[in-house]
Order: C-alpha cells, then sequence, then structure tokens
C-alpha cells in the first residue's frame, strides 16, 4: 500500500531536483529517502527517477504520476482541516519575515498561531526582502512576509498592511527650514535600509536625477542599527515611525520633512503554490487578520 510518507517524500524530491535535498527539507538523511522511493517504486512497479544523472531527474513515467501525488498531499491536507483537529496537525513552518514585521505585530501572531496549532513548530528567518523572494522560489521558505508586490507566478500572496517613511533626526541635529532641501541634505549621511531595497534605490535614484553631488547612504539590514546610529547623530535616516514610537514620544528622535516624497512600506504574505501549502494559506490568513488589528497600521 502506498502511504503518504513516500508520496511526500516523492514530491519533494522531484520539486528540489535531488534526494539530498528532499533529506534537509524533511529533516531526514538521504539513505532514508532513497529507501522510501525505491519502496514506493516497488509498491508502483514503476521507476520514478533516472539515478544516472547527478540529480534525480523524473522518468517520463515518473513525471506522469507527480501530478497523482501532489493532488494526494493536498486532499491530506484538506481532510486534516475538515477534521477540525487542529492540535493534530503537526509539522514546521518556516517563515521569513522583514524586520518591520518583527517590531510590530510578529509575537502576537506567533501567539496566535501557538494557540491554534499547538503542535506546529516555527522556523523564522529575518532578512530582506529580495532574500526571501529568493529563499521562497528555491523552497528553503514556506512563506514570508516581505515587501510586495509580489510579480512571480509561481508565488501566491496577499496584501497584510503598510507603514509610512519620515525622516526623522536627533533634535539636536541642525537642519535648514522644512521642507529641507536636497542640496542640504547632501551635508550629512542618509541612513536607510540595504542597498538593495526600495527605499535605498529611491533616495539614490532621486538624488542622480537632481544632479547633485552623490547622496552619503548607510545601507544597513539592521532596523536596530539604523535607529542606534541616528540616536548617535551620525546621520539622518530613512525608517517607519511605527518603530520608533518610544524615541518620538520621549524626545530622543523627531520626525522632519524632506524635499523628497517617500512612498508607504505595503507588506504582503507571499507563498509557493505548491500542494502542501494549506497551512501557509491558514498563516497568511492569520497574519492579515493580526495586523489589521495592530495599531497604526493601513490596511492594503
Amino acid at each position: 500500500m502506498v502511504d503518504f510518507k513516500s508520496v511526500e517524500t516523492f514530491v519533494w524530491a522531484a520539486r528540489l531536483g535531488g534526494f539530498r535535498a528532499a533529506a534537509h527539507r524533511l529533516n531526514t538523511t538521504q539513505p532514508a529517502i532513497s529507501a522510501r522511493i525505491a519502496q514506493l517504486e516497488q509498491d508502483l512497479g514503476v521507476r520514478l527517477f533516472d539515478r544516472d544523472h547527478r540529480k534525480a531527474a523524473l522518468t517520463p513515467k515518473g513525471a506522469d504520476l507527480l501530478g497523482y501525488a501532489e493532488k494526494m498531499l493536498t486532499l491530506r491536507s484538506e481532510m486534516v482541516e475538515v477534521a477540525g483537529e487542529k492540535a493534530c496537525i503537526r509539522g514546521v513552518i518556516r517563515l521569513g519575515v522583514a524586520e518591520t514585521i518583527v517590531h510590530t505585530w510578529l509575537s502576537q501572531l506567533i501567539e496566535r498561531l501557538h494557540a491554534l496549532y499547538p503542535a506546529v513548530s516555527l522556523e523564522i528567518d529575518v532578512d530582506v526582502t529580495v532574500n526571501l523572494r529568493r529563499s521562497l522560489l528555491s523552497h528553503d521558505l514556506d512563506i514570508a512576509f516581505m515587501l510586495g508586490p509580489v510579480p512571480e507566478p509561481k508565488l501566491k500572496s496577499r496584501p497584510l498592511c503598510s507603514y509610512p517613511l519620515a525622516w526623522v533626526a536627533i533634535p539636536q541635529l541642525e537642519l535648514p527650514a522644512e521642507p529641507v532641501p536636497l542640496s542640504a541634505m547632501v551635508e550629512c549621511p542618509i541612513i536607510t535600509f540595504s542597498r538593495n531595497t526600495q527605499p535605498y534605490i529611491l533616495i539614490r535614484d532621486h538624488f542622480s536625477r537632481q544632479g547633485l553631488p552623490p547622496a552619503r547612504l548607510f545601507g544597513n539590514s539592521s532596523l536596530s542599527t539604523v535607529v542606534r546610529m541616528t540616536l548617535d547623530g551620525i546621520g539622518v535616516s530613512v525608517i517607519p515611525p511605527v518603530i520608533i514610537s518610544q524615541e518620538l514620544a520621549d524626545g530622543r528622535l523627531r520626525l522632519f520633512r524632506a524635499a523628497i516624497d517617500l512612498p508607504d512600506h505595503a507588506f504582503v504574505a507571499a507563498y509557493p503554490l505548491k500542494p502542501d501549502s494549506h497551512l501557509a494559506q491558514t498563516v497568511a490568513a492569520l497574519a492579515a487578520d493580526v495586523a489589521a488589528q495592530w495599531p497604526g497600521n493601513t490596511p492594503n
């Protein structure tokens, strides 16, 4: 009889293109993966993979059966969900998160998720959007909360929330009358997100179009470090005010207007379109609900 574990192994080995990658994804050993595939081939009476290649290439019959195997996994997920026994659902969700979400409502989501699915574990990877998107496409992540939109057809996404970006400085920093002209902005470093992010590219390109000297951009992948550098008076920064509410309230930081508009930071929940993405869809829906209830959020 064909079991679901062997079917799941077949799908992941085919999707990731190798037994070693499937072993890493399923938290087991490569010999165990090989044994499961061999057992499935024996049960079905067909050869699923051509092992003469460096990668585990599907045979024509394996390619024919892959769609059926994916449907079996989808039906299993739907059956468990319909049964309503959420406490019986087990597994690991590999979640990628942009740091802005970490500073806002991520902990509330984790609490809600644990209450609903106590047997589900989380592996959280905090990174910038470009890396999160890459990890989703390589199936190293199951779902990610990142900047949208998401143009890749292999990824499904749903809106979460938006945060405005703002210019920030310490009160002691002397700046011209607002809106601060760009010619004055080049006099001090601008601290913001890392160089492959939307804010960094927007600011860099805007200054270059004005014929001004290049802005001194201090890109940083850690928002906590951006805040620390701003508090230390190293320069002005571009960050979401939502993550510095305490520093603004006690007067350690202030907002100011500059002669450049900053678009809102719009976040989405994205996940690969695959048969076993039912739990990822559930997490995305739960995240949208939690984000909508967070004070100061703007629903997308």
